[in-house]
């Protein structure tokens, strides 16, 4: 009886610290995305291949999870669930979205960081690439140094996460952290200045 009673305390502190770190989040704390990342993307990305099937996809689903959780989390409503609900109804239904839309919009994803140059006559779309790239180089420029060179070591020399982090010689962790909120950044900022065409 002890035992589930001090399983329910701590699940409601749990509970509360999430809350704390979604309001924080949605002041724009990064700081507080990342530990919310760090505390809860196991269980969501489980989810998320669960429905899938994909390991490539379900980190790119996982990836969109905390950019809606970044722009919507002044959203959260304590009232209506727990953090963890909210985060896994997210979770659920961009799985689902990604389930419908197949893979044909991998191929324009404007974060393939490893575009090359167009080797076509057609103009208009080496125009398109170029453009990109120029959107692309110019959002790598607005993150902060640790978050380019973990994503320039990944898209551009093809490291792994681990082989980052030995180069770097930093933990694991934190070189995946530093990738997740680099990614967010991107692709926000690509939104923003119509880099996304989705």
């Amino acid at each position: 009886m002890t035992s589930a009673r001090n399983f329910a305390a701590s699940s409601s502190a749990r509970a509360l610290d999430q809350a704390a770190l979604i309001k924080s989040v949605a002041d724009g704390d990064q700081h507080a995305l990342s530990t919310l990342y760090d505390a809860t993307s196991r269980l969501l990305y489980g989810l998320v291949l669960r429905i899938v099937s994909d390991v490539g996809a379900a980190e790119e689903v996982l990836l969109d999870v905390y950019t809606q959780v970044w722009r919507r989390a002044a959203d959260y409503n304590e009232g209506r669930g727990s953090p963890l609900a909210w985060l896994t109804t997210i979770a659920r239904s961009r799985a689902i979205d990604r389930l419908r839309a197949g893979r044909n919009d991998q191929r324009n994803d404007p974060l393939d960081l490893t575009v090359q140059t167009a080797t076509t006559e057609n103009l208009e779309e080496a125009m398109a690439v170029r453009e990109m790239q120029t959107k692309v180089r110019a959002a790598l420029a607005t993150l902060s140094a640790d978050q380019r060179q973990v994503i320039e070591l990944a898209y551009y020399s093809g490291l792994s996460h681990s082989e980052i982090a030995a180069e770097l010689k930093q933990p694991l962790g934190t070189v995946k952290t530093r990738t997740r909120l680099g990614m967010l950044k991107l692709r926000e900022v690509l939104t923003a200045t119509g880099g996304n065409e989705r």
